[in-house]
């Protein structure tokens, strides 16, 4: 059954992949986006489609009209790079926290389910290892992070609050650190900034000693995570994430090969409230959606290995 699908961040490096699957399975999509982080290139393949249609719009302004049709919301709208969001803080909540409140004040008086996409950062700087959904976190409430964690565990409250109080059906989804083309040069994320730097031949940026851990989700893993979240039926929240764990020194290693790369690699002082280890315990999602990641992690990095290359122009990568 087809649906009239709301997408606010689809212009993201996770929204767009989100927007062309729903496109392909037969729904009409709405995408908004303030291109802060995002890019309308990123909507290219569906530039045409007569069931896609992108506006510039930000989610701390009341929805355009257009968008109260919808029936399914699936709120992506959020800077997921620490750079991006510590940039603007302010921003980042108002639209973890008034962004969603108005989603779900559409959802609430028109009968709309929503998909809230939240992430593995709720957890904060884990002192549970691997991380359930039971688990609370060890956030810092007023640290730099504090932006993004708190305002994304906020909408988490405020979902389960609709649901609870007026019966909006909510979704929530935990993604733990996705990957993949559409990743943008200099957009802060560990992943791109490796690649990015062993093509162009500089010095891979290590945090700390390197030993800190994270848990690396190819994005169409993610994106069908994220659908069978959407089309479950119980709230959850659920991780969506591999559970598959590496050292910041073996993905840089993992990096340097696929590429070819001489880089060294350069050790810089590990940001404030950067959480040592991360890992999605997935029994619950598995055993409730049947979902588990397929993608490994070196092919996930080839595909977006191939991506910079055609981004950044180098058939090769520069010699250190």
């Amino acid at each position: 059954m087809s649906d009239f699908v709301l997408v606010p961040g689809g212009a993201g490096f996770l929204g767009s992949h989100l927007c062309e699957r729903l496109v392909a399975a037969g729904h009409e999509v709405l995408a908004l986006d303030d291109f802060s982080s995002g890019a309308a290139e990123h909507c290219d393949a569906l530039r045409d489609h007569p069931r896609f249609r992108l506006l510039r719009h930000d989610i701390t302004e009341p929805l355009p009209e257009d968008a109260l049709r919808a029936r399914v919301v699936c709120n992506l709208a959020c800077p997921a790079s620490p750079p991006q969001y510590q940039a603007r803080p302010v921003q980042t909540v108002l639209t973890s926290v008034l962004g969603l409140w108005h989603l779900l004040e559409h959802a609430r008086a028109r009968g709309a389910r929503v998909l809230q996409a939240s992430t593995s950062e709720v957890y904060g700087d884990p002192e549970v290892h691997p991380q359930s959904e039971a688990y609370v976190g060890h956030v810092d409430p007023i640290g730099p992070r504090s932006c993004y964690d708190e305002g994304k565990r906020c909408g988490e409250a405020m979902c389960f609050a609709y649901q609870r109080e007026h019966g909006v059906p909510v979704r929530v989804a935990r993604i733990f650190n996705s990957y993949g083309p559409r990743l943008r040069p200099g957009d802060g994320r560990v992943v791109s900034n490796f690649i990015v730097q062993a093509l162009e031949g500089r010095p891979l940026t290590v945090y700390g000693d390197g030993t800190q851990t994270r848990s690396f989700c190819y994005v169409d893993d993610t994106v069908d995570g994220l659908l069978r979240v959407l089309d479950g039926d119980t709230p959850g929240p659920f991780n969506i994430g591999n559970p598959a764990e590496h050292t910041m020194l073996e993905l840089a290693e993992q990096v340097l090969r696929l590429t070819g790369s001489r880089s060294t690699l350069e050790h810089r002082p590990l940001p404030v409230d950067d959480p040592r280890r991360r890992r999605p315990d997935l029994t619950r999602t598995t055993a409730t959606l049947g979902w588990a990641p397929r993608v490994s992690l070196e092919d996930g990095l080839r595909e977006t290995i191939a991506h910079f290359r055609h981004v950044l122009g180098r058939d090769t990568p520069v010699a250190a």
